[in-house]
């Protein structure tokens, strides 16, 4: 069985600092690193190391970032023929600040993501005929998004959506696109417009998405499951 995950491919750069810093304030960090990441490059990573085939769809900066991207997802096992290096933008970077608790903040710079669009889709669209399962999320263009989702169901792959980062008001369409949604707490309320915060609201949040025309709903619960 052959995956094709369409999405998102970032750089993480990662500060851990005793406390998150109030604005204007700066804290003297105790550690930095760098780590691959982006919602897709992560699922590619995931089903590559489950043993499964797994190609990855999407852009990266033709820059330092970019090469070191694609050579942690070829040493992953993940083919990366059809990702596009452009040598007009920088690849997609997030800027991470985690104190001693696990709380963060996030910042990040699309890049090359921001432009993933017709070039892609066609990419994907070939890589269709030997796929079983497609998974895509929200790191690009909501566009291309709808686009590909289109040629997945036209192709009769399972289509999986990881709903992040999370927005409202997504098109109706796209639900009807989708076989398995799989958003969490937060990004459930956002889809649905109330509050899920446990089994019970989750489980109306289920409802009302199969209403919305996914077949099938996955809502993670934090430390609820």
């Amino acid at each position: 069985m052959t995956v094709v995950v369409f999405g998102s491919i970032n750089l993480d750069l990662v500060v851990e600092v005793p406390r998150l810093p109030i604005r204007g304030e700066t804290v003297i960090g105790n550690r930095f690193f760098s780590a691959a990441g982006g919602k897709a490059a992560n699922q590619a990573v995931a089903v590559a190391k489950l043993g499964t085939s797994v190609n990855l769809v999407g852009q990266v900066g033709d820059d330092s970032f970019g090469k070191t991207l694609l050579e942690n997802l070829q040493t992953a096992g993940v083919d990366i023929s059809s990702v596009t290096v452009n040598p007009h933008t920088h690849s997609g970077i997030a800027s991470i600040v985690v104190d001693e608790k696990g709380e963060n903040t996030i910042a990040c710079a699309a890049g090359a993501n921001n432009l993933v669009r017709e070039q892609e889709v066609a990419k994907f669209k070939a890589l269709l005929p030997q796929c079983k399962v497609v998974l895509l999320e929200l790191g690009i263009p909501l566009a291309t998004v709808l686009a590909a989702a289109r040629e997945a169901k036209a192709s009769k792959s399972l289509v999986i959506l990881d709903p992040a980062p999370a927005k409202s008001n997504l098109p109706d369409e796209l639900y009807h696109l989708v076989d398995l949604i799989t958003p969490n707490e937060v990004e459930a309320s956002q889809l649905v417009g109330f509050t899920v915060d446990g089994v019970t609201t989750a489980r109306q949040a289920a409802s009302f998405l199969h209403q919305m025309g996914v077949k099938n709903v996955i809502i993670t619960l934090g430390s609820q499951g």
